[in-house]
């Protein structure tokens, strides 16, 4: 018989599922007593709350950080777009920097034509 390959679930003690969960919550009564377990079940639903808030934030700066490169990565494509063409960027706003490279690439374009 092969072990790695039972399908048999481990048991501890012969304790399965249900069990331990009926057996957690014995012990949680035991030590807490009943009576303060709805303040235990309300601490740890705040705890709980506050967890997500602070993992959303953590998304939200994530998202916000990965998504500033890509602006910083396209006005560099601009910038070395407009160096290539001889183009004076100083004091430019991007907008005419892109208005001055379609001008310029039209230009050529005329010429070869």
């Amino acid at each position: 018989m092969d072990i790695g390959s039972s399908a048999v679930p481990l048991q501890l003690g012969g304790i399965q599922g249900l069990e331990w969960i009926i057996l957690l919550a014995f012990i949680i009564i035991i030590l807490f007593g009943a009576k303060k377990l709805p303040e235990l079940a309300r601490s740890i639903g705040k705890a709980t709350g506050e967890f997500q808030r602070g993992r959303q934030e953590i998304e939200k700066e994530l998202k916000t950080i990965s998504e500033a490169p890509k602006e910083e990565s396209e006005k560099q494509r601009l910038m070395k777009a407009a160096q290539e063409l001889g183009i004076n960027t100083e004091g430019k706003t991007e907008e005419e920097i892109r208005n001055q490279i379609k001008e310029k690439l039209s230009e050529k374009e005329s010429k070869t034509t």
